[in-house]
């Protein structure tokens, strides 16, 4: 579990360098604006984790491509395939 700490824009301000030496340890901090979060000092592995995630497909986009060359070279011939045997039923 990655630890937090709040600031106060500030705070954070006068202190960045203890920000910058926590995130370094794993931990984050969030600065805060008249005490609503706007800003966040994050480890750099924690960073490159999250672009890697938003890269990466969402739902049922994440399945695209995944049943390439399922049916055939000819998909439109397999589902005539199909078509036709449960017409036949």
């Amino acid at each position: 579990m990655v630890s937090r700490v709040r600031y106060g824009l500030e705070q954070a301000r006068a202190r960045l360098p203890l920000l910058v030496s926590e995130a370094v340890a794993g931990t984050s901090s969030i600065i805060t604006r008249h005490g609503k979060p706007c800003a966040a000092v994050v480890p750099l592995d924690t960073l490159e984790q999250l672009a890697l995630l938003k890269r990466r497909p969402q739902g049922i986009m994440a399945l695209r491509g995944t049943g390439r060359g399922l049916w055939g070279r000819d998909s439109a011939a397999a589902v005539r395939v199909l078509r036709d045997e449960w017409d036949s039923e």
